[in-house]
């Protein structure tokens, strides 16, 4: 069975940041609790990041918090930003965590979409949202969908949250997996975003550093402040050594992310082609690490939960059905691309021969 269901990166993490951390971890003196906030030098390499890649000029005080993982800062920060009673606005279909983070939180989750106009959506979702609408949830580029954005839209993102007073939180977990020229847009490149923006940037995808769990929240101080307050009550930050590493990795080997994102790019141009010889036109997505096929015409009446278990049992691959990401991901399968281009072509074979099977 070839496993492209779980996005669960297979690449090495870079040399550097193995070297430091086994190095670190030899000293005792790191083996005490860190800071919940992440240490200074940490902060500050995420700071010099943004400002290399972005532009964006961030003070490590007051504007950037490391998290354990992007996962973690996005779930807490719902219980900074909303409480029973209150409305997040999420995209339909979305990574799970978008959506049940504010409902797990005791927030009303109402859906918009991507495709069309967003901000029409959205203001659409604003009006349908049967609370206190508080925040909007946004990520690009995209999981599942690979959806990407330009700056504008960003800023009207942007524009949409301050007139409407919400908090706009942007997972820029997949900043790094771009393809085809794509140059993915900063929330914080938006004029005014500092007054409603936070955005999550990880280390687990370009850096492939998953099992890590090296994340950070940048952007406005106030609710970074909140955030650093009640994350002091719930952990004391990832394990010193780790962090270290993570400096290191930011500062000593800034390009690994093109190896990693070529690679990437190299397995999404071998999936995307098998399936176009074998009847299934996908197209390929401008980022992430996945590729969101829309099911095939004949077996579209049959679900994608059922089409999915079709292609387990007669293809031998796994994927993801659309449908667990959102009443909006029915109709689609997700394939994450975590095996190497052979793997690759040997599940593309498996599933011409389903698909042949059922013509």
């Amino acid at each position: 069975m070839i496993d492209l269901g779980f996005g669960n990166p297979d690449v090495p993490s870079p040399v550097v940041a193995v070297e430091k951390l086994t190095q670190a971890a030899q000293d005792a003196r790191n083996h005490r609790y860190s800071a919940s906030r992440g240490i200074p030098n940490l902060r500050r390499a995420i700071c010099d990041l943004y400002r290399r890649r972005f532009g964006v000029e961030l003070d490590p005080e007051r504007e950037a918090i490391t998290t354990i993982g992007a996962k973690e800062g996005l779930s807490h920060l719902m219980w900074l930003l909303v409480e029973p009673g209150d409305v997040a606005l999420v995209p339909d279909p979305s990574y799970p965590i978008h959506r049940f983070a504010p409902a797990l939180a005791g927030a009303a989750v109402e859906g918009f979409r991507l495709d069309g106009h967003l901000v029409a959506g959205l203001e659409e979702a604003h009006r349908r949202a049967s609370g206190h609408a508080r925040t909007v949830v946004v990520s690009f580029p995209h999981n599942p969908t690979g959806a990407v954005a330009t700056p504008e839209l960003m800023q009207e993102i942007v524009d949409f949250a301050r007139e409407r007073h919400l908090v706009v939180v942007h997972d820029f977990a997949y900043a790094d997996l771009v393809y085809d020229g794509h140059e993915p847009p900063s929330i914080l490149q938006a004029e005014g975003a500092r007054d409603v923006a936070i955005e999550l940037y990880s280390l687990t995808k370009g850096f492939s550093m998953a099992g890590w769990r090296v994340g950070f929240a940048v952007g406005n101080a106030d609710v970074l402040a909140g955030l650093g307050r009640l994350k002091s009550y719930l952990d004391y930050g990832t394990f010193q050594p780790i962090q270290i590493a993570a400096i290191v990795a930011m500062n000593e080997a800034p390009d690994y992310p093109l190896e990693v994102c070529e690679l990437y790019r190299s397995r999404r141009d071998a999936l995307c082609s098998g399936l176009q010889r074998a009847g299934w036109p996908v197209e390929p997505p401008k980022g992430t690490m996945f590729v969101w096929a829309e099911v095939p015409e004949r077996f579209r009446a049959e679900g994608s939960h059922a089409f999915a278990l079709r292609l387990l049992r007669q293809a031998k691959v796994a994927v993801s059905p659309g449908a667990g990401f959102g009443p909006g991901g029915e109709g689609y399968v997700r394939f994450a691309l975590v095996e190497n281009e052979q793997r690759i072509q040997q599940a593309v074979r498996g599933i011409r021969a389903a698909l042949a099977g059922r013509a």
